[in-house]
């Protein structure tokens, strides 16, 4: 175990600031900065790379953060997916990291990156050598091809190692996390493409081809006189309007508890809890779990052929069979618009909405217990602050007893909706994903009650107007 932490305790880490608080100036600088890198590192394509069989899983890139065929092909899967074992590992109870102890909390952020680190070797030599992306298939089985993949993996680590210390850059010197920024990042970009681009895209239902973005080409669609398409494109637009509201809302209701100061009588506040309690973090884990799913099908496809575990038409590259058919989001809307809908997709939709719902309740029970959101450590912070609540003895028991009230049915029941509007907005087909946009639009809504809570008085005054300061 000794020579497990001396590995830990000298892995590569970004250094932390040495003042207590940073500027709003200086996070903002360091988050501008992380985010150029990011888009300039999505930007560069990987030397040698021929085929690039992952272009086609567009979902699996937003909820990832990734651009397949660049040097962040990779992009947040490693740090996700090591997040995910860690947790099942702590859950389950195969080994338990004390989190109320600094030492514990640093031997878990340890593991975490070591995983991590580990995941990015192996996803790297997976993606290349299951055939994801390859070396030019003309130089098969020569010398030159091995030499490529080699390479391929080389820039794929190299890509994943930068996502990582641009994650702790972010997390340590700029606003949030570097996953959550980078998600919403690539969400808002897709959004942004698929609602105004201009540029021709493929044909619609009467054969005229119509623009990408889904306004200019509801225009256009109505000139043509083809209202099916024109349809289409307002469902896809109202989708994304309903799920942005409603994930507004939905992440502002709170349930405050009265507190009051001990030592202090007649001084109390409110203290909040989210009715979503665990944010974004549940979705991001299963959302990340069933695009991870859906790559390792189509590699195993690449590798051994068509399997149980799923089956990928050759042609269009779309999911037709196996298991990790049942876990996609069929195109309800549009496929009742257009008069194709089946009994079978309906079986699909549910499956899929029954997965999100289980798998978004596992993972928010498995955050709070390793977050320290539990009932047990908020007893203790409110207790180091000298709170208590008016009319109960001051004791610990006590408190967390009070709380657990709250935290485990706000637990279970903002994960059933946060997995609820997921899966409903993927079925409706709204712009960019409707996880991805859930996603964004809490990510970004948590960004913003982050800053407007510890720096509104940093800002300059038309950004403190601007979020709601006076």
């Amino acid at each position: 175990m000794s020579l497990y932490k001396t590995i830990i305790n000298n892995l590569p880490e970004v250094v932390g600031p040495t003042q207590k608080r940073l500027s709003f100036k200086e996070k903002l600088k360091w988050t501008l900065i992380a985010l150029l890198i990011f888009f300039v590192l999505g930007m560069m394509p990987l030397f040698g790379l021929g085929q690039n069989s992952l272009q086609q899983f567009e979902f699996l890139s937003i909820v990832l953060a990734a651009q397949f065929g660049s040097l962040i092909s990779l992009g947040i899967g490693p740090i996700v997916t090591a997040s995910i074992v860690l947790q099942l590992i702590n859950g389950s109870g195969l080994y338990t990291f004390n989190l109320n102890s600094p030492e514990g909390k640093k031997n878990f952020q340890g593991t975490q990156k070591l995983l991590a680190i580990f995941f990015i070797v192996f996803e790297s030599i997976v993606y290349i050598f299951m055939g994801g992306l390859s070396p030019a298939a003309q130089l098969a089985g020569t010398p030159l091809y091995f030499q490529l993949q080699l390479i391929l993996v080389f820039q794929l680590f190299l890509g994943g190692m930068l996502i990582l210390f641009l994650d702790e850059v972010v997390s340590k010197w700029g606003f949030g996390s570097g996953i959550s920024l980078f998600i919403a990042a690539g969400v808002s970009q897709q959004i942004v493409v698929q609602t105004f681009n201009w540029l021709p895209g493929p044909g619609g239902l009467s054969g005229v081809t119509y623009s990408i973005g889904a306004i200019p080409a509801l225009f256009q669609a109505l000139a043509s006189g083809d209202p099916t398409t024109a349809a289409i494109k307002v469902a896809a637009i109202f989708a994304t309007v309903f799920v942005f509201v409603l994930a507004v809302y939905a992440q502002a209701m709170k349930v405050e508890i009265p507190l009051s100061f001990g030592r202090i009588r007649g001084h109390g506040i409110r203290w909040p809890l989210s009715f979503i309690y665990t944010s974004n973090i549940p979705v991001i884990l299963v959302a990340a779990l069933m695009a991870n799913m859906q790559l390792w099908g189509r590699l195993m496809q690449n590798w051994i052929g068509p399997n149980m575990f799923a089956r990928f038409s050759e042609s269009s590259g779309e999911v037709v069979g196996g298991f990790v058919y049942w876990l996609q989001p069929p195109n309800l809307v549009n496929n009742l618009l257009t008069g194709s809908v089946t009994g079978a997709q309906f079986g699909q939709a549910s499956i899929y909405l029954f997965f999100m719902v289980i798998g978004s309740v596992i993972f928010s029970i498995f955050w709070v217990q390793t977050a320290g959101m539990d009932a047990n450590s908020q007893a203790k912070q409110m207790m180091a602050s000298g709170l208590q609540i008016p009319g109960f003895r001051k004791d610990e028991r006590v408190l967390e007893r009070i709380l657990n009230r709250y935290i485990w049915p706000l637990t279970i029941m903002g994960a059933i909706t946060v997995g609820c509007i997921a899966a409903i907005a993927d079925l409706t087909s709204a712009l960019s994903q409707g996880t991805g946009i859930l996603l964004a639009v809490m990510i970004i809504y948590k960004l913003y009650e982050e800053i407007a809570k510890q720096h509104m008085m940093d800002m300059y005054p038309g950004m403190r107007k601007f979020m709601g300061g006076s």
